[in-house]
């Protein structure tokens, strides 16, 4: 029988009905593991399994060739207090798809290895295909696509699906989260002390609210930093030694997290601790062939503000799925049966102008 789009985009939505029923969240992803490895097999593709990582080369790799990566991933964040439909209870209803999971990013996921299925045993394309299907994203886990990756071939473009309205993330800022530490001298409330770290913090807050970063990225924007967390004190009569704040800063294009680091910690008024220095920016250059081809279906670019897996890539990459990331992590979280349908159709049209 011949495996045409109508038949994929079926199969497809079968499927993310099937992840969503299942619960996977974070480092808990081995049945739906089970149910993609068992999609990719149904249409006789041969699969490999790394903890829930789930990964397929195409039936025509030549190692002569360049790679592209296909991802997406199929843990959930756990569903929050807000739900008033079951959170696993796959439906349709007037056209949406009802799920945790369904806009983030089961659709996405879903449309990716329908788009490989459809490309898996065609000859001649320019490219090598890999597609992984991979856990613990939501929390950045050791047990997800970074562990993957030491052991596949070399990256050299890849697609993250997203939920972006099938535009082209060209760009997605990077994290970096600092512990920062205001200090002073403690003492008892009823004495004078001139160096009170919460009167310190005042000065240090305003700080962090009027810098700014000297270089701006077009697809990006600024480096935006953002004072999120602050404590002091355990007693009314006791003026503490320090005061603790978080700072979250969203890290463009134009600087490594290293960089910002080292800027931080030279110039802000008190201690600054980075927490982790991996989730960088990622970019693609917006002359890459492949953005051409999403350009040449009337799609869009722009540079994206919240992180997925791209952070984990070290090749040019692009953010691209169905869905839209407002919905992310909502309740009652759903999305188009009709994105879905559309997303299969784009990711098929933009990887034939860009393999071929």
């Amino acid at each position: 029988m011949k495996i045409t789009q109508d038949i994929l985009t079926e199969k497809a939505i079968e499927l993310l009905k099937k992840l969503i029923s299942t619960p996977s969240f974070s480092g808990e992803e081995d049945k739906t593991g089970d149910a993609i490895e068992e999609f990719l097999k149904s249409f006789g593709v041969d699969t490999k399994r790394q903890y829930n990582n789930i990964y397929a080369f195409n039936k025509y790799f030549d190692e002569s060739k360049p790679t592209l990566l296909l991802n997406s991933h199929h843990d959930t964040v756990k569903p929050n207090s807000a739900y008033t439909k079951d959170p696993f209870d796959a439906h349709i209803e007037d056209g949406k798809l009802y799920g945790l999971g369904s806009n983030d990013a089961g659709g996405c996921l879903v449309s990716l290895l329908a788009t490989f299925v459809h490309f898996y045993d065609k000859e001649g394309l320019s490219h090598n295909i890999i597609m992984a299907a991979t856990g613990e994203e939501e929390d950045a886990g050791e047990k997800s696509i970074r562990a993957l990756l030491p052991i596949l071939p070399q990256i050299d473009v890849a697609i993250v699906g997203e939920p972006t309205l099938m535009d082209l993330a060209i760009a997605e800022k990077g994290l970096v989260v600092f512990d920062a530490v205001v200090e002073g001298t403690p003492s008892h409330a009823a004495h004078p002390n001139d160096d009170n770290c919460i009167y310190n913090a005042i000065e240090t807050l305003q700080w962090f609210k009027d810098y700014s970063f000297e270089k701006v990225s077009e697809a990006l924007g600024e480096v935006k930093l953002t004072v999120t967390q602050i404590n002091a004190g355990k007693q009314h009569n006791v003026v503490p030694a320090q005061v603790d704040l978080v700072v979250d800063v969203r890290v463009n294009d134009c600087y490594s997290n290293q960089e910002i680091a080292d800027i931080l910690q030279k110039e802000a008024p008190c201690k600054m601790t980075p927490r982790s220095l991996r989730l960088n920016s990622s970019c693609i250059n917006p002359d890459h062939d492949l953005v051409k081809s999403g350009l040449a279906l009337g799609r869009k670019t722009y540079g994206s503000p919240t992180l997925s897996d791209q952070a984990a890539l070290t090749c040019q990459s692009v953010k691209l799925g169905p869905g839209d990331s407002t919905r992310s992590h909502s309740a009652n979280e759903f999305i188009f049966v009709r994105e879905i349908e559309e997303g299969i159709d784009i990711y098929i049209k933009t990887l034939t102008g860009f393999l071929q």
